[in-house]
């Protein structure tokens, strides 16, 4: 995997608020009730993509908010995301025919899941319409993130060494949003944002980390970029 230089790991004090608001958000994200959203999905495929140590229920109030606005939100299927291996994306792949996608679908990404999502773009531009990463440590250095330590224990590789040919800074041939946040504390902002050509739209969001996928304002901005 090729590596970029820069762009340090967000501040301990960062870090700090992202564990002391774990439970809380975690809980948003798996059991409030749906975002109310103005638009109309009419059936858009949306398929989201969990972050590291998670699963389908993390991203549940933000697949039930799109789906309340008429579009079609499948989990990733594929249980806890434990990190890459050597057949991710035809597991992927394999989702995207169980549940029948057969149009063009959104790809939506937080975190680790939104690395997975570019790179699964690449390899099956035909599939997907375009890519919206959640605060996804796509540019910079693979270390400059709080996750990397416990990312390579559990994945059983480094982090800079996937077992998987990625060039994670290189643009998918699809439009792409990258969402990111100053309050992040576990990925660096300059991390999930990108640098100049290499994502075509990146906005600044106000929420934790953990709150991508759980913050109201959050999820409308979101919707607004799959129909943008």
């Amino acid at each position: 995997m090729q590596e970029q230089g820069g762009a340090a790991p967000p501040a301990l004090p960062l870090l700090l608020r992202e564990v002391a608001g774990f439970a809380h958000t975690r809980m948003r994200a798996t059991f409030a009730p749906p975002v109310p959203l103005e638009i109309d999905g009419r059936g858009k495929d949306v398929f989201v993509i969990p972050g590291f140590l998670a699963s389908d229920r993390t991203t549940a109030r933000l697949r039930r908010s799109l789906e309340k606005a008429r579009f079609r939100a499948h989990g990733w299927g594929l249980g806890r995301n434990l990190g890459v291996d050597a057949d991710i994306f035809d597991r992927i792949d394999r989702q995207f025919d169980r549940n029948g996608i057969s149009e063009l679908a959104t790809l939506i990404g937080w975190s680790l899941g939104g690395t997975i999502a570019r790179e699964y773009a690449k390899r099956a531009p035909h599939r997907v319409s375009r890519v919206i990463t959640l605060g996804s440590p796509f540019s910079a250095h693979p270390r400059a993130n709080n996750a990397w330590r416990v990312y390579e224990f559990v994945a059983g590789h480094k982090v800079d060494n996937p077992p998987v040919q990625a060039v994670l800074h290189e643009k998918p041939p699809v439009p792409t949003f990258a969402f990111w946040s100053a309050r992040d504390g576990v990925v660096a902002p300059d991390a999930a944002r990108g640098r100049v050509g290499e994502t075509d739209y990146a906005t600044e969001l106000d929420c934790s980390h953990m709150a991508f996928v759980a913050d109201p304002d959050a999820i409308r901005a979101i919707a607004h970029a799959i129909i943008s």
